[in-house]
This record gives C-alpha cells, structure tokens and sequence, in this order.
C-alpha cells in the first residue's frame, strides 16, 4: 500500500553509538524526523522505522495489533545492535511504551531511555471502550497533531482504528507489570499540557521507576518533538547520551 508522503523511515549510519527512535500510535516517522536527524549531526548511528499499518491508511492499521509495533521495533533494535557498541532507545507517546518495552526485555544491553509524554496507562474513557467498540465501528475520532506550534502538522491518521486500539490495553498492563526491570537511566520529558495522555502515566513512572529523571516542558502539547520545545529535547536527549555512554561520540 503506498505510503503518505513523508511517512517513510529514516536511518543513518555513523559511529559507535546507536539510537532507536519509536513513534506513536496513528503517528509516522515525521513526528521524530528532526530529532534523529539532530543526533545523526553529532555522530550517532539512527535507526528510525515506521511500524506496521502506519503511514498509508487507518484501514490497514486495523489488521495490526501491539505485537507486530513491538516486534517491528525488536528488528530494528537487533539490527542496531549488531552494529554499534552500545545502544539508547527514544519514543514519543505509544513509542515511548514500546521503548519501555524494549528495556524491560533486554536489561542492560540498552544503555539508557528517551521517552516524550510516554502513554502506559489506559486513562482515556473512549480506549477504554476499545475492545467493545471493536465490534460496532471500524473508527473513531483521531489523535493526531496535538501540536501547540503554529504551522506546524504532524503526520498520522485523522481517525483512530478501534480494533488496533483494543489491542493496547495488554500492552499498558504488561509495561506496568514489569517497570521494576527498568533499571537504566531514564530521562521523561512531560508536556503540562497535553490533549492526548493525561499525566497518569509520568506519575507511575516516577512512582515505580526511582532513577527516572522528569523533565516538564512548558511550551508543547503532545507532539512535542515537532512543537516549541523540541530544540530541548533535542539538546538534553544528546545531552543524556553524551553522559551515559560509556564510548566517545564520533562528532562533539
């Protein structure tokens, strides 16, 4: 099915250091673009791919459940993996669960985490719907481009699917199950404002995950990777990596 202009994954390959990025649900690789192009700049390897059902057609996105998001991601992270000396994971919304995922499987083997206004709780009345809603309509209203910045658009789907929807539940439990594994430096950055996750998630990771340091932005909504604070999380993200890392960046 062809892709939307602008949908399509973004990779680049340079030093020791790899990032996985993750976008969100209903979202493309245009709402991380600029970030992992930013970390690409200073010498990090990006591995950025666009998850299954994402970037063509809401309908499609129907055939597709959390597994196959995770399972996308696990190949891009292995493939990463082989190639640099140490790897960092970074996610907006959904991504972020998903990056959360990752690291709860993998341990130490991720050296640190990203994630921007992260989504691990079922906190949204309308979700919590999903796996009865499943049955009676196909869609719902969409989530994406809360974006605060004028002029700005994010690319993804003006409807949700609901039966891709229902399928979330499971993940948010099993991410939430398991957040004591999460033991690696965890940086959040938490919208104050945002129309699309509300702040339950950041008060669980900040409840069960004691290392995690928690950074608000005061200037973006949702999407803020491509909203007013994005050059900040751009910098602290580099930032983070720069400190963690236990091998130099190609390019400082």
């Amino acid at each position: 099915m062809p892709l939307m202009p602008g949908a399509e994954p973004y990779h680049h390959e340079a030093g020791e250091i790899g990032v996985l990025l993750c976008h969100g649900f209903t979202g493309t690789p245009q709402s991380l673009r600029p970030w992992g192009e930013y970390l690409a700049a200073h010498g990090l390897s990006v591995s950025l791919p666009r998850q299954p059902g994402h970037g063509t057609k809401w309908q499609e996105m129907n055939r597709t459940r959390w597994e196959d998001w995770y399972a996308e991601l696990e190949k891009a992270y292995e493939d990463l993996r082989g190639r640099c000396a140490e790897v960092f994971v970074g996610g907006l919304s959904l991504g972020g669960c998903l990056a959360l995922r990752l690291a709860e499987v993998h341990g130490p083997a991720i050296r640190g985490l990203i994630v921007v206004n992260p989504s691990i709780a079922n906190d949204v009345p309308l979700l919590r719907l999903a796996p009865l809603l499943k049955w009676f309509v196909p869609s719902v209203a969409g989530v994406a481009n809360d974006v605060k910045k004028p002029g700005v658009t994010e690319l993804g789907y003006s409807r949700t699917p609901v039966k891709a929807a229902a399928s979330l539940p499971g993940l948010w439990s099993l991410v939430q199950a398991d957040l004591a594994k999460v033991r690696q430096p965890l940086l959040v950055f938490h919208s104050v404002e945002d129309h699309v996750v509300k702040p339950t998630s950041v008060a669980i990771i900040r409840e069960k995950v004691p290392q995690a340091t928690i950074e608000e932005l005061t200037d973006s909504y949702h999407v803020a990777t491509l909203d007013n604070d994005a050059h900040r999380i751009f910098a602290g993200s580099l930032d983070f990596i720069r400190t963690h890392a236990s091998v130099p960046l190609q390019r400082d």
